[in-house]
Protein backbone atom coordinates (compact mmCIF):
# COMPACT_ATOMS: atom_id res chain seq x y z
CA UNK A 1 0.00 0.00 0.00
CA UNK A 2 3.04 2.28 0.26
CA UNK A 3 1.70 4.17 3.32
CA UNK A 4 3.02 3.89 6.89
CA UNK A 5 0.46 2.07 9.01
CA UNK A 6 1.52 2.23 12.66
CA UNK A 7 -1.58 0.93 14.48
CA UNK A 8 -4.51 -1.40 13.97
CA UNK A 9 -7.21 -0.06 16.33
CA UNK A 10 -9.46 2.84 15.32
CA UNK A 11 -12.55 4.65 16.60
CA UNK A 12 -15.83 5.17 14.76
CA UNK A 13 -15.02 8.88 14.52
CA UNK A 14 -11.78 8.06 12.73
CA UNK A 15 -13.69 6.07 10.10
CA UNK A 16 -16.05 9.01 9.58
CA UNK A 17 -13.16 11.45 9.28
CA UNK A 18 -11.37 9.18 6.82
CA UNK A 19 -14.48 9.16 4.64
CA UNK A 20 -14.45 12.95 4.54
CA UNK A 21 -10.75 12.99 3.71
CA UNK A 22 -11.24 10.41 0.95
CA UNK A 23 -13.87 12.55 -0.75
CA UNK A 24 -11.55 15.55 -0.52
CA UNK A 25 -8.84 13.46 -2.19
CA UNK A 26 -11.24 12.57 -4.98
CA UNK A 27 -12.08 16.24 -5.53
CA UNK A 28 -8.39 17.15 -5.65
CA UNK A 29 -7.71 14.38 -8.16
CA UNK A 30 -10.50 15.69 -10.36
CA UNK A 31 -8.81 19.09 -10.33
CA UNK A 32 -5.47 17.57 -11.31
CA UNK A 33 -6.97 15.63 -14.20
CA UNK A 34 -8.35 18.85 -15.67
CA UNK A 35 -4.84 20.25 -16.13
CA UNK A 36 -3.75 19.75 -19.76
CA UNK A 37 -0.14 19.10 -18.71
CA UNK A 38 -0.83 16.71 -15.83
CA UNK A 39 0.78 13.28 -16.04
CA UNK A 40 2.34 13.69 -19.47
CA UNK A 41 5.47 11.68 -20.08
CA UNK A 42 6.97 8.68 -21.85
CA UNK A 43 5.58 5.20 -21.23
CA UNK A 44 7.51 3.36 -18.54
CA UNK A 45 7.24 -0.17 -17.18
CA UNK A 46 7.83 -1.57 -13.71
CA UNK A 47 6.96 -4.76 -11.87
CA UNK A 48 6.63 -6.46 -8.50
CA UNK A 49 7.42 -10.16 -8.10
CA UNK A 50 6.07 -12.05 -5.10
CA UNK A 51 7.99 -15.11 -3.91
CA UNK A 52 7.61 -18.07 -1.55
CA UNK A 53 10.27 -19.36 0.84
CA UNK A 54 10.53 -23.12 1.41
CA UNK A 55 12.79 -25.53 3.29
CA UNK A 56 14.59 -28.65 2.06
CA UNK A 57 11.35 -30.65 2.29
CA UNK A 58 9.47 -28.08 0.17
CA UNK A 59 7.48 -26.87 3.20
CA UNK A 60 6.69 -23.19 3.71
CA UNK A 61 9.54 -21.59 5.70
CA UNK A 62 8.48 -18.51 7.75
CA UNK A 63 11.73 -16.57 7.50
CA UNK A 64 10.87 -13.44 5.53
CA UNK A 65 12.10 -11.01 8.22
CA UNK A 66 15.45 -12.75 8.56
CA UNK A 67 16.03 -12.85 4.81
CA UNK A 68 15.01 -9.21 4.43
CA UNK A 69 17.40 -8.15 7.18
CA UNK A 70 20.32 -10.11 5.74
CA UNK A 71 19.82 -9.22 2.09
CA UNK A 72 20.01 -5.44 2.64
CA UNK A 73 18.32 -5.00 -0.74
CA UNK A 74 16.12 -1.86 -0.75
CA UNK A 75 13.96 -3.36 -3.52
CA UNK A 76 12.89 -6.23 -1.25
CA UNK A 77 9.96 -6.00 1.16
CA UNK A 78 7.84 -8.16 3.42
CA UNK A 79 4.59 -9.65 2.21
CA UNK A 80 1.41 -10.81 3.97
CA UNK A 81 2.59 -14.20 5.25
CA UNK A 82 5.90 -15.00 6.88
CA UNK A 83 6.95 -17.27 4.02
CA UNK A 84 6.42 -14.48 1.42
CA UNK A 85 8.67 -11.75 0.07
CA UNK A 86 8.21 -9.19 -2.71
CA UNK A 87 10.85 -7.77 -5.03
CA UNK A 88 10.20 -4.40 -6.70
CA UNK A 89 11.93 -3.97 -10.04
CA UNK A 90 13.34 -0.63 -11.12
CA UNK A 91 10.98 1.18 -13.56
CA UNK A 92 12.41 1.39 -17.08
CA UNK A 93 11.48 3.24 -20.30
CA UNK A 94 9.25 1.11 -22.52
CA UNK A 95 11.33 1.94 -25.60
CA UNK A 96 14.42 -0.14 -26.33
CA UNK A 97 14.85 -3.41 -24.43
CA UNK A 98 12.83 -2.90 -21.23
CA UNK A 99 12.13 -6.57 -20.61
CA UNK A 100 15.78 -7.54 -20.95
CA UNK A 101 16.65 -4.91 -18.35
CA UNK A 102 13.99 -6.16 -15.92
CA UNK A 103 14.94 -9.79 -16.58
CA UNK A 104 18.58 -9.12 -15.79
CA UNK A 105 17.74 -7.28 -12.58
CA UNK A 106 15.38 -10.04 -11.47
CA UNK A 107 17.88 -12.81 -12.22
CA UNK A 108 20.53 -11.06 -10.14
CA UNK A 109 18.06 -10.46 -7.30
CA UNK A 110 16.85 -14.07 -7.25
CA UNK A 111 20.41 -15.43 -7.22
CA UNK A 112 21.32 -13.15 -4.33
CA UNK A 113 18.20 -13.97 -2.38
CA UNK A 114 18.70 -17.70 -2.99
CA UNK A 115 22.20 -17.44 -1.48
CA UNK A 116 20.81 -15.72 1.62
CA UNK A 117 18.01 -18.30 1.95
CA UNK A 118 20.46 -21.18 1.57
CA UNK A 119 22.21 -20.01 4.72
CA UNK A 120 19.02 -20.91 6.59
CA UNK A 121 18.34 -24.13 4.74
CA UNK A 122 15.81 -22.31 2.58
CA UNK A 123 14.95 -21.97 -1.10
CA UNK A 124 13.13 -19.29 -3.10
CA UNK A 125 10.20 -20.30 -5.32
CA UNK A 126 8.55 -18.05 -7.92
CA UNK A 127 5.22 -19.85 -8.39
CA UNK A 128 1.55 -18.80 -8.38
CA UNK A 129 0.60 -21.06 -5.44
CA UNK A 130 3.01 -23.33 -3.58
CA UNK A 131 1.56 -26.85 -4.12
CA UNK A 132 2.82 -28.18 -0.77
CA UNK A 133 0.98 -25.66 1.43
CA UNK A 134 -1.13 -27.03 4.28
CA UNK A 135 -4.13 -25.46 5.99
CA UNK A 136 -2.36 -25.12 9.34
CA UNK A 137 0.36 -23.05 7.65
CA UNK A 138 -2.22 -20.46 6.58
CA UNK A 139 -3.98 -19.56 9.82
CA UNK A 140 -3.52 -16.26 11.67
CA UNK A 141 -0.11 -17.29 13.06
CA UNK A 142 1.25 -17.24 9.52
CA UNK A 143 0.74 -13.50 9.14
CA UNK A 144 3.81 -11.26 9.03
CA UNK A 145 4.12 -9.28 12.27
CA UNK A 146 3.38 -5.80 10.90
CA UNK A 147 0.73 -3.28 11.97
CA UNK A 148 -0.13 -2.89 8.29
CA UNK A 149 -1.41 -6.47 8.11
CA UNK A 150 -3.02 -6.43 11.55
CA UNK A 151 -4.90 -3.28 10.51
CA UNK A 152 -6.02 -4.96 7.30
CA UNK A 153 -7.24 -8.01 9.23
CA UNK A 154 -9.06 -5.82 11.78
CA UNK A 155 -10.66 -3.67 9.08
CA UNK A 156 -12.07 -6.68 7.23
CA UNK A 157 -13.17 -8.40 10.46
CA UNK A 158 -15.03 -5.23 11.47
CA UNK A 159 -17.24 -5.60 8.40
CA UNK A 160 -17.33 -9.35 7.86
CA UNK A 161 -17.64 -10.63 11.47
CA UNK A 162 -17.14 -14.30 10.61
CA UNK A 163 -14.43 -16.67 9.39
CA UNK A 164 -13.57 -16.89 5.70
CA UNK A 165 -14.86 -19.83 3.73
CA UNK A 166 -12.98 -20.86 0.61
CA UNK A 167 -14.94 -22.91 -1.93
CA UNK A 168 -13.34 -23.67 -5.28
CA UNK A 169 -14.53 -26.19 -7.83
CA UNK A 170 -12.32 -28.22 -10.13
CA UNK A 171 -11.28 -31.85 -10.53
CA UNK A 172 -10.98 -32.11 -6.72
CA UNK A 173 -13.29 -29.43 -5.23
CA UNK A 174 -12.14 -27.60 -2.10
CA UNK A 175 -14.24 -26.33 0.83
CA UNK A 176 -12.21 -24.97 3.74
CA UNK A 177 -12.43 -22.20 6.35
CA UNK A 178 -9.80 -19.81 7.70
CA UNK A 179 -9.81 -17.43 10.66
CA UNK A 180 -7.85 -14.59 9.04
CA UNK A 181 -6.77 -13.01 5.77
CA UNK A 182 -3.54 -15.03 5.93
CA UNK A 183 -4.87 -17.56 3.41
CA UNK A 184 -4.50 -14.83 0.79
CA UNK A 185 -0.73 -15.12 1.33
CA UNK A 186 -0.83 -18.41 -0.57
CA UNK A 187 -1.09 -16.29 -3.75
CA UNK A 188 2.09 -14.95 -5.31
CA UNK A 189 1.85 -12.72 -8.36
CA UNK A 190 3.85 -10.92 -11.01
CA UNK A 191 2.32 -7.43 -11.08
CA UNK A 192 3.18 -5.16 -13.99
CA UNK A 193 2.93 -1.35 -13.90
CA UNK A 194 2.50 0.66 -17.09
CA UNK A 195 2.60 4.44 -16.97
CA UNK A 196 0.15 6.06 -19.39
CA UNK A 197 -0.85 9.61 -20.21
CA UNK A 198 -4.24 10.57 -18.73
CA UNK A 199 -5.82 11.12 -22.15
CA UNK A 200 -4.91 7.55 -23.14
CA UNK A 201 -5.92 5.91 -19.89
CA UNK A 202 -9.51 4.92 -20.76
CA UNK A 203 -8.72 3.17 -24.03
CA UNK A 204 -5.67 1.32 -22.73
CA UNK A 205 -7.46 0.29 -19.56
CA UNK A 206 -10.39 -1.06 -21.56
CA UNK A 207 -8.03 -3.03 -23.80
CA UNK A 208 -6.35 -4.43 -20.69
CA UNK A 209 -9.73 -5.64 -19.46
CA UNK A 210 -10.44 -7.26 -22.82
CA UNK A 211 -7.10 -9.06 -23.32
CA UNK A 212 -6.11 -9.96 -19.74
CA UNK A 213 -7.89 -13.34 -20.09
CA UNK A 214 -5.55 -14.20 -22.98
CA UNK A 215 -2.44 -13.30 -20.98
CA UNK A 216 -3.79 -15.24 -18.02
CA UNK A 217 -4.50 -18.29 -20.18
CA UNK A 218 -0.92 -18.50 -21.48
CA UNK A 219 0.69 -17.72 -18.09
CA UNK A 220 -1.40 -19.91 -15.70
CA UNK A 221 0.79 -21.35 -12.92
CA UNK A 222 -1.44 -22.27 -9.94
CA UNK A 223 -3.22 -25.62 -10.46
CA UNK A 224 -2.84 -27.04 -6.93
CA UNK A 225 -3.87 -25.75 -3.50
CA UNK A 226 -3.98 -27.64 -0.20
CA UNK A 227 -3.39 -30.86 -2.07
CA UNK A 228 -6.37 -30.37 -4.40
CA UNK A 229 -6.30 -30.13 -8.18
CA UNK A 230 -8.39 -27.01 -8.91
CA UNK A 231 -8.26 -24.24 -11.54
CA UNK A 232 -5.23 -23.78 -13.79
CA UNK A 233 -4.96 -20.35 -12.15
CA UNK A 234 -6.48 -21.02 -8.73
CA UNK A 235 -5.16 -17.69 -7.42
CA UNK A 236 -8.06 -15.90 -9.07
CA UNK A 237 -10.72 -17.74 -7.05
CA UNK A 238 -8.67 -17.91 -3.85
CA UNK A 239 -7.79 -14.22 -3.71
CA UNK A 240 -11.39 -13.14 -4.24
CA UNK A 241 -12.63 -15.23 -1.32
CA UNK A 242 -9.67 -14.84 1.05
CA UNK A 243 -10.20 -11.08 1.63
CA UNK A 244 -13.93 -10.89 0.95
CA UNK A 245 -15.76 -8.49 3.28
CA UNK A 246 -19.12 -10.00 2.29
CA UNK A 247 -19.92 -12.60 4.92
CA UNK A 248 -22.65 -15.20 4.48
CA UNK A 249 -24.73 -13.46 7.16
CA UNK A 250 -24.44 -10.03 5.56
CA UNK A 251 -27.77 -8.27 5.15
CA UNK A 252 -26.47 -5.82 2.58
CA UNK A 253 -27.87 -6.48 -0.87
CA UNK A 254 -25.28 -7.46 -3.48
CA UNK A 255 -22.32 -5.58 -2.08
CA UNK A 256 -19.49 -5.72 -4.66
CA UNK A 257 -16.47 -7.96 -4.12
CA UNK A 258 -13.28 -6.41 -2.81
CA UNK A 259 -11.31 -8.31 -5.47
CA UNK A 260 -13.31 -7.41 -8.59
CA UNK A 261 -12.59 -7.78 -12.26
CA UNK A 262 -14.45 -4.51 -12.79
CA UNK A 263 -17.87 -2.92 -12.98
CA UNK A 264 -18.01 -1.77 -16.60
CA UNK A 265 -16.01 -0.22 -19.41
CA UNK A 266 -14.33 3.09 -18.60
CA UNK A 267 -16.18 5.78 -20.53
CA UNK A 268 -13.94 8.84 -20.36
CA UNK A 269 -11.14 8.82 -17.82
CA UNK A 270 -9.41 7.21 -14.87
CA UNK A 271 -11.49 9.40 -12.55
CA UNK A 272 -14.35 6.92 -12.88
CA UNK A 273 -12.29 4.12 -11.33
CA UNK A 274 -11.09 6.22 -8.40
CA UNK A 275 -14.67 7.41 -7.83
CA UNK A 276 -15.91 3.80 -7.82
CA UNK A 277 -13.38 2.93 -5.14
CA UNK A 278 -14.45 5.92 -3.09
CA UNK A 279 -18.19 5.30 -3.30
CA UNK A 280 -18.54 1.50 -3.47
CA UNK A 281 -16.16 0.29 -0.75
CA UNK A 282 -16.10 0.92 3.00
CA UNK A 283 -12.78 2.11 4.38
CA UNK A 284 -10.66 -0.56 6.07
CA UNK A 285 -7.74 1.47 7.47
CA UNK A 286 -8.73 5.04 8.45
CA UNK A 287 -5.28 6.61 8.73
CA UNK A 288 -5.31 10.24 7.61
CA UNK A 289 -2.92 13.08 6.94
CA UNK A 290 -3.59 16.73 7.71
CA UNK A 291 -2.57 18.41 4.44
CA UNK A 292 -5.24 20.44 2.62
CA UNK A 293 -5.25 18.45 -0.62
CA UNK A 294 -7.85 20.63 -2.33
CA UNK A 295 -5.92 23.80 -1.57
CA UNK A 296 -2.68 22.23 -2.81
CA UNK A 297 -4.32 21.19 -6.07
CA UNK A 298 -6.03 24.59 -6.43
CA UNK A 299 -2.69 26.39 -6.06
CA UNK A 300 -1.05 24.31 -8.79
CA UNK A 301 0.69 21.81 -6.52
CA UNK A 302 0.71 18.01 -6.59
CA UNK A 303 -0.98 16.60 -3.46
CA UNK A 304 0.12 13.20 -2.17
CA UNK A 305 -3.47 11.95 -1.79
CA UNK A 306 -2.39 9.58 0.99
CA UNK A 307 -5.92 8.54 1.92
CA UNK A 308 -6.87 7.64 -1.64
CA UNK A 309 -3.69 5.66 -2.22
CA UNK A 310 -4.16 3.77 1.04
CA UNK A 311 -7.80 3.03 0.22
CA UNK A 312 -6.90 1.88 -3.30
CA UNK A 313 -4.38 -0.48 -1.75
CA UNK A 314 -7.21 -2.30 0.03
CA UNK A 315 -9.27 -2.83 -3.14
CA UNK A 316 -7.64 -5.42 -5.35
CA UNK A 317 -8.94 -4.87 -8.89
CA UNK A 318 -7.19 -7.30 -11.23
CA UNK A 319 -6.36 -4.25 -13.34
CA UNK A 320 -6.03 -1.30 -11.00
CA UNK A 321 -5.76 2.46 -11.53
CA UNK A 322 -2.80 3.96 -9.66
CA UNK A 323 -2.14 7.63 -8.85
CA UNK A 324 1.41 8.57 -7.93
CA UNK A 325 2.57 12.05 -6.88
CA UNK A 326 6.15 11.34 -8.01
CA UNK A 327 7.64 12.97 -11.11
CA UNK A 328 5.10 15.77 -11.10
CA UNK A 329 2.21 13.36 -10.67
CA UNK A 330 1.21 10.57 -13.05
CA UNK A 331 -1.13 7.63 -13.63
CA UNK A 332 -0.35 3.96 -14.05
CA UNK A 333 -2.30 0.84 -14.91
CA UNK A 334 -1.34 -1.94 -12.53
CA UNK A 335 -1.81 -5.28 -14.28
CA UNK A 336 -2.25 -7.69 -11.39
CA UNK A 337 -3.56 -10.93 -12.87
CA UNK A 338 -0.33 -12.66 -13.88
CA UNK A 339 1.12 -15.30 -11.56
CA UNK A 340 4.66 -15.39 -10.28
CA UNK A 341 7.10 -17.66 -12.11
CA UNK A 342 8.35 -19.88 -13.40
CA UNK A 343 11.56 -18.17 -14.63
CA UNK A 344 12.44 -14.50 -15.17
CA UNK A 345 12.35 -14.95 -18.94
CA UNK A 346 8.90 -16.57 -18.73
CA UNK A 347 7.59 -13.65 -16.69
CA UNK A 348 9.04 -11.18 -19.18
CA UNK A 349 7.42 -13.06 -22.07
CA UNK A 350 4.07 -12.84 -20.28
CA UNK A 351 4.59 -9.13 -19.71
CA UNK A 352 5.61 -8.44 -23.30
CA UNK A 353 2.58 -10.30 -24.64
CA UNK A 354 0.17 -8.41 -22.38
CA UNK A 355 1.67 -4.94 -22.87
CA UNK A 356 1.97 -5.49 -26.61
CA UNK A 357 -1.70 -6.45 -26.91
CA UNK A 358 -2.77 -3.41 -24.87
CA UNK A 359 -0.88 -0.95 -27.07
CA UNK A 360 -1.52 -2.80 -30.31
CA UNK A 361 -5.30 -2.81 -29.87
CA UNK A 362 -5.51 0.69 -28.42
CA UNK A 363 -6.62 2.42 -31.61
CA UNK A 364 -9.29 -0.23 -32.32
CA UNK A 365 -10.91 -0.71 -28.93
CA UNK A 366 -13.62 1.95 -29.36
CA UNK A 367 -15.05 0.11 -32.37
CA UNK A 368 -15.14 -3.19 -30.46
CA UNK A 369 -16.86 -2.13 -27.24
CA UNK A 370 -20.39 -1.67 -28.68
CA UNK A 371 -20.22 -5.31 -29.81
CA UNK A 372 -19.04 -6.59 -26.44
CA UNK A 373 -20.92 -5.86 -23.20
CA UNK A 374 -18.60 -5.82 -20.21
CA UNK A 375 -20.09 -8.94 -18.63
CA UNK A 376 -18.54 -10.97 -21.47
CA UNK A 377 -15.05 -9.74 -20.53
CA UNK A 378 -15.65 -10.71 -16.90
CA UNK A 379 -16.92 -14.12 -18.01
CA UNK A 380 -13.74 -14.64 -20.07
CA UNK A 381 -11.50 -13.78 -17.14
CA UNK A 382 -12.85 -16.54 -14.92
CA UNK A 383 -13.04 -19.09 -17.74
CA UNK A 384 -9.39 -18.45 -18.61
CA UNK A 385 -8.45 -18.89 -14.95
CA UNK A 386 -10.25 -22.23 -14.87
CA UNK A 387 -9.13 -23.83 -18.13
CA UNK A 388 -6.26 -21.64 -19.44
CA UNK A 389 -5.57 -22.41 -23.11
CA UNK A 390 -8.49 -24.84 -23.39
CA UNK A 391 -11.04 -22.25 -22.22
CA UNK A 392 -13.84 -21.36 -24.60
CA UNK A 393 -14.05 -17.58 -24.59
CA UNK A 394 -16.48 -15.06 -26.03
CA UNK A 395 -14.95 -12.52 -28.38
CA UNK A 396 -16.21 -9.37 -30.15
CA UNK A 397 -17.16 -9.69 -33.83
CA UNK A 398 -17.82 -6.79 -36.20
CA UNK A 399 -18.57 -8.85 -39.31
CA UNK A 400 -21.25 -11.06 -37.74
CA UNK A 401 -23.51 -11.26 -34.73
CA UNK A 402 -21.36 -10.67 -31.66
CA UNK A 403 -19.96 -12.33 -29.63
CA UNK A 404 -18.37 -15.32 -31.27
CA UNK A 405 -16.98 -18.31 -29.37
CA UNK A 406 -13.25 -18.98 -29.64
CA UNK A 407 -10.76 -21.24 -27.89
CA UNK A 408 -8.21 -19.28 -25.88
CA UNK A 409 -5.26 -21.03 -27.54
CA UNK A 410 -6.40 -19.92 -31.01
CA UNK A 411 -7.05 -16.35 -29.83
CA UNK A 412 -3.59 -16.11 -28.26
CA UNK A 413 -2.05 -17.21 -31.54
CA UNK A 414 -4.10 -14.62 -33.45
CA UNK A 415 -3.10 -11.85 -31.06
CA UNK A 416 0.64 -12.50 -31.29
CA UNK A 417 0.76 -10.23 -34.35
CA UNK A 418 -1.15 -7.50 -32.52
CA UNK A 419 1.23 -7.79 -29.57
CA UNK A 420 4.18 -7.40 -31.94
CA UNK A 421 2.58 -4.28 -33.46
CA UNK A 422 2.03 -2.79 -30.03
CA UNK A 423 5.57 -3.40 -28.83
CA UNK A 424 6.84 -1.88 -32.08
CA UNK A 425 4.72 1.22 -31.42
CA UNK A 426 6.36 1.54 -28.00
CA UNK A 427 9.79 1.41 -29.62
CA UNK A 428 10.73 -2.03 -28.32
CA UNK A 429 13.55 -3.43 -30.45
CA UNK A 430 12.89 -6.14 -33.01
CA UNK A 431 15.26 -8.53 -31.23
CA UNK A 432 13.45 -8.05 -27.94
CA UNK A 433 10.03 -8.53 -29.52
CA UNK A 434 11.08 -11.61 -31.45
CA UNK A 435 12.85 -13.23 -28.49
CA UNK A 436 9.91 -12.97 -26.09
CA UNK A 437 6.97 -13.51 -28.41
CA UNK A 438 8.70 -16.64 -29.72
CA UNK A 439 8.42 -18.07 -26.20
CA UNK A 440 4.67 -17.43 -26.21
CA UNK A 441 4.42 -19.10 -29.64
CA UNK A 442 6.43 -22.08 -28.36
CA UNK A 443 3.97 -22.53 -25.47
CA UNK A 444 1.07 -22.41 -27.90
CA UNK A 445 2.71 -24.92 -30.24
CA UNK A 446 3.42 -27.37 -27.43
CA UNK A 447 0.30 -26.64 -25.38
CA UNK A 448 2.58 -26.16 -22.38
CA UNK A 449 1.65 -23.50 -19.88
CA UNK A 450 3.35 -23.58 -16.46
CA UNK A 451 0.15 -25.04 -14.99
CA UNK A 452 0.01 -27.74 -17.66
CA UNK A 453 3.64 -28.62 -16.99
CA UNK A 454 2.79 -29.01 -13.29
CA UNK A 455 -0.18 -31.25 -14.07
CA UNK A 456 1.77 -33.46 -16.50
CA UNK A 457 4.65 -33.79 -14.08
CA UNK A 458 2.40 -34.74 -11.17
CA UNK A 459 0.63 -37.30 -13.34
CA UNK A 460 3.97 -38.83 -14.24
CA UNK A 461 5.44 -38.98 -10.73
CA UNK A 462 2.29 -39.45 -8.69
CA UNK A 463 1.28 -42.97 -9.66
CA UNK A 464 3.49 -44.67 -7.09
CA UNK A 465 3.51 -41.97 -4.39
CA UNK A 466 0.92 -40.56 -1.97
CA UNK A 467 -0.22 -37.08 -3.03
CA UNK A 468 1.78 -35.14 -0.38
CA UNK A 469 5.04 -36.88 -1.35
CA UNK A 470 4.29 -36.41 -5.04
CA UNK A 471 3.76 -32.67 -4.53
CA UNK A 472 7.11 -32.39 -2.75
CA UNK A 473 8.74 -34.11 -5.71
CA UNK A 474 6.87 -31.75 -8.06
CA UNK A 475 8.22 -28.66 -6.29
CA UNK A 476 11.75 -30.08 -6.27
CA UNK A 477 11.53 -30.78 -10.00
CA UNK A 478 10.02 -27.32 -10.65
CA UNK A 479 12.93 -25.63 -8.86
CA UNK A 480 15.42 -27.84 -10.67
CA UNK A 481 14.03 -26.70 -14.02
CA UNK A 482 13.87 -23.06 -12.87
CA UNK A 483 17.55 -23.33 -12.06
CA UNK A 484 18.37 -24.04 -15.69
CA UNK A 485 17.02 -20.64 -16.70
CA UNK A 486 15.28 -22.25 -19.66
CA UNK A 487 11.68 -21.16 -20.46
CA UNK A 488 8.91 -23.53 -19.43
CA UNK A 489 8.17 -24.45 -23.05
CA UNK A 490 11.54 -26.25 -23.13
CA UNK A 491 11.17 -28.11 -19.83
CA UNK A 492 11.20 -31.90 -19.76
Amino acid sequence: MGILVDRSTFTDDEYVHAGVRLRENLKALGMLLKRPEFGLGPTTLGAEVELSIIDAEAEALPLNRQLLAESLDPHLQLELDRFNLEYNLTPVPAAGAPFAAMQSELEIALHGLADVAAGHGGRIVPIGILPTLKKEQLQSSAMTDLERYRALQAGIARIRREDFRIRIDGAEPLDVSCNSVSMEGANTSFQLHMRVNPEDFARYYNVAQLVTPLALAIAANSPFFLGHSLWDETRIALFKQAVDTRGARSREWRRVARVPFGHGWVRKSSYELFAESCHLYPILIPICGDDDVVAIADSGGIPALHEMRLHQGTIWNWNRAVYDAAEGGHLRIELRALPSGPTPVDMMANAAFLVGMIIGLGDRIESLLPAFPFRYAEYNFYRAAQKSLEAELLWPALDATSPKTCVAQALCREYLAIADEGLDQLGVTADERGRLLKLIRDRLDSGTTPAEWQRRTLDRIGNNRPRPAALVHLVDRYLEMCGTGRPVSEWD
